[in-house]
């Protein structure tokens, strides 16, 4: 069988039409799981998502899950645990976190005050006024009952500990206890309208956007809020 030229630009267009080339951009902050592959079926996930079809979105999970393991396994195939147990170290904690130990170097120039005063900066809003007391009772179905906030503590999930130094496992462990003075707190702030100070901090962890940042806005701040918070 023969085929023409024209009848290969006839196959060309169909495949340019029904399968598009895509570019996918993957740097060097990217951790090393994330492949071109890995990348563009998280970006089909993410519209899955925004497009209310959830179900594949989720199957779009399970597939990025099992390529992910794929290549970590291929990756750490040589590396043998009982012989060398820093290097198995060192590679996990590369995969977990995205970069290795060993290339992060001090940036200098950049202090933690100067990233607080510009991130307090880019998070102040100048025409803020406190929020006044509110002067009407709020409805018994505005109330966050005791057995609602055990629930939520006896579920919640392994978080990083914030500025209150309170870890989600004890807030797990002690529900039946904390579970009524939480929900009075929580209540008392419906009733008030108010929100406790405490509540509004987090501990930042600034990460770096580029391999080699030079200013506080190259930096992506991650914020790690109370435990309590996500409970009330």
């Amino acid at each position: 069988m023969i085929v023409q030229w024209s009848q290969w630009r006839a196959y060309g267009k169909l495949l340019d039409r029904f399968y598009p080339e895509r570019q996918v951009t993957v740097t060097e902050a990217d951790p090393r799981y994330i492949t071109p592959a890995v990348k563009a079926m998280l970006r089909r996930k993410n519209r899955l998502m925004r497009a209310g079809r959830t179900d594949e979105a989720s199957a779009m999970v399970i597939r990025v899950r099992k390529a992910i393991t794929r290549h970590s396994t291929k990756w750490l195939r040589g590396i043998d645990v009982k012989k060398n147990a820093k290097d198995a170290w060192a590679k996990i904690r590369e995969i977990t976190r995205g970069t290795s130990g060993e290339n992060r170097q001090p940036v200098s120039g950049i202090t933690a005050q100067i990233l607080n005063e510009h991130y307090a900066s880019i998070s102040t809003d100048v025409n803020y006024q406190p929020t006044q007391l509110k002067l009407t009772a709020a409805s018994c179905d505005s109330f966050i009952s005791e057995a609602h906030v055990f629930r939520l503590l006896d579920t919640l999930k392994s978080t990083a500990t914030g500025l209150d130094g309170i870890p989600a496992w004890f807030l797990r462990l002690g529900a039946p206890i904390f579970a009524a003075p939480l929900a009075r707190l929580s209540n008392q702030t419906i009733v008030e309208g108010t929100v406790p100070q405490q509540w509004k901090m987090a501990c930042i962890t600034p990460i770096p956007k580029v391999s080699r940042p030079t200013k506080p806005s190259e930096f992506r701040p991650i914020s790690v809020t109370p435990s309590t918070v996500e409970v009330s």
